[in-house]
């Protein structure tokens, strides 16, 4: 499998995991009406999920970004 192919891929799941953290993030406050410790609980997790899926999408951006330039 190429690095362009592999990229998609990570560019993909990374951005799909930071739409999915920032949907949780919204409907856990909208359900709540309040941000008690087990919302701030959940929203540190989904913070660390959004963080992996930045990382991925930068990384996937690289990897297709090398596969381009001859990398």
């Amino acid at each position: 499998m190429s690095y362009d192919v592999i990229g998609f891929i990570l560019d993909a799941v990374g951005k799909v995991l930071v739409a999915y953290t920032a949907i949780r993030v919204h409907y856990r406050v909208r359900k709540e009406h309040s941000i008690d410790e087990k919302v701030f609980t959940a929203m540190r997790r989904e913070h660390v999920l959004g963080i992996i899926g930045i990382s991925l999408i930068v990384i996937g951006v690289l990897l297709q970004l090398g596969d381009k330039v001859g990398y």
